[in-house]
Formats: structure tokens, sequence, C-alpha cells
């Protein structure tokens, strides 16, 4: 295992994928927070609280949560691309233990996601105090809380990840892969929460349960006016983490069990 993982992680480290993943961490963690906090969320169209309230920070802390779709096509990518560039079936030839090869690339890219996610909380949290600061805004939060928060956000990109580990090793296509992982992401949780009654579903879908963990219920209550259904209720934060890791532990299953089942084409 520990062969394994050093190549898994040294493959990581020389392609493109892992700077341009934390440059992408950089870029939306840090950009786009310094965008919102300096635009104000009270001049969102529609409008959202002010960040001097405490709902204000949460929602806008809460957006980073659909940054989400990277870390996840970043999981199937290391996944389906053994099968599009055909280095999977050299791989299992030299490790016939095909748990252990998976195993690795868990870890490897468990690794990666914590190193995205912790980029993505530590820009946005920079990017939210500084600008305030020059705003002359007193944050509706206290700064812990403000940090947990993140620290949440960042973990839940971990969970993301391997979630787009499982899905390239259910899906070997890796443009079929990438195409439901994205699609489902910006497009599937959101149009079923545009159907009454479906939209209940939402708390236990992972968009819901990362949503939870900051008690972003900005867009739920949004979709739910706009469709006349029912309020959408959110999970506690703690049954939310625990639904993310279910999730995680899911994917990572999966990840593990379809290769060993398949044969190497």
């Amino acid at each position: 295992m520990k062969h394994l993982i050093s190549a898994e992680a040294r493959r990581l480290l020389a392609t493109r994928m892992w700077s341009g993943l934390l440059l992408t961490a950089a870029v939306l963690g840090g950009g786009m927070m310094a965008a919102m906090a300096f635009v104000g969320p009270e001049n969102f169209d529609p409008p959202m609280p002010g960040l001097h309230t405490e709902s204000g920070v949460r929602s806008i802390l809460g957006i980073l949560g659909y940054t989400a779709f990277v870390p996840a096509a970043a999981g199937a990518l290391a996944v389906t691309s053994e099968y599009r560039h055909r280095t999977a079936a050299l791989t299992f030839l030299f490790a016939p233990r095909r748990w252990q090869v998976l195993a690795a690339k868990l870890a490897v890219h468990g690794v990666a996601g914590l190193a995205y996610g912790l980029i993505l909380a530590g820009t946005a949290a920079a990017a939210l105090f500084t600008v305030a600061a020059t705003r002359g805004i007193s944050l509706g939060l206290p700064t812990g809380t403000v940090l947990a928060l993140l620290a949440r956000i960042g973990l839940a990109m971990v969970v993301y990840l391997l979630i787009g580990v499982g899905m390239g090793a259910l899906i070997r296509n890796q443009v079929a892969a990438l195409c439901v992982v994205i699609g489902y992401l910006y497009v599937g949780e959101p149009l079923l929460m545009m159907i009454p009654g479906v939209n209940l579903l939402y708390p236990v879908l992972p968009g819901g349960a990362t949503a939870s963990l900051t008690d972003f219920t900005y867009l739920a209550d949004a979709m739910s006016q706009e469709v006349g259904s029912t309020a959408v209720r959110l999970l506690p934060p703690a049954a939310g983490a625990l639904l993310l890791t279910f999730y995680a532990l899911a994917a990572s299953l999966i990840a593990v069990v379809l290769p060993m089942r398949r044969d190497i084409t």
C-alpha cells in the first residue's frame, strides 16, 4: 500500500489537474467571496440579508457549497482518465490486487480534496474579513463561528471529490461521467426542488446535507415560495455531516467494488 499510495501521489502531482484544482479553489474561494461581499448580498437580485445579519453571513457562505461540482468533476476525472488513456490495465497488471490500487487512489484523492477544501475555505475567509473591514461592516456572526462554518464547507468538498471518484468507477466513459456529475449538481437537484412534494427530498440529497452545515435555507425557501409548495426543512448540522459521511463511504465502496468485478477494456 505504501508503494501504491506513493505512485498514485506522484501520478497526481505530475498532472496539470492538481495545480488547476488548487488554483480553482483560490479563485472560487477568494475571488467569488470578495465579489459577493463587496457588492453586498442586499444588492443581489433577488436581495438577500446583509452581512451585518446572521442570516446574511450564513447565506453568503452557503453559496460556496455550490462550487462542489469542481472537486466532484476532479474525482470523476481521476478514475475515468485511467480508462480513457488505457493505463488501468497496465496498473492492474503490476498490482493485481485491485482493491489496494483503488484504496490508494481514494486515499490520495481524499487528501487532494482536503487541500482543495482548505484553500477554498482559507481564501474565502481572508476575502470576507478583508472586504468587511474595508467596507466598515461588522459581520453578523462571530469570527470563530464563521471559521467553523467555512471549515465544514471545506470538509464537505472532500466528500464531493470521493463522490466523483465513485461516479467515475460507475460510469467509465469520461465525458458521460462529467455530464452526470456536473449535470446533477447544477440541474438535477435544483430541478427536484421545483417539483412540489419531490422537493421534500432535498434535505437528504448531497446538496441539502451541505446546505444544512451552514443553515443555508435561502435557496430552498425561495424555490418553495416560487412553486407554492411546503417549505423545506433542512437537517440539523450534525445530521447533515453524518449524511455526507454516508455518501462518502458509499462512493468509496462503489469505487472499490465495481472495478474488481469488471473486465478492463
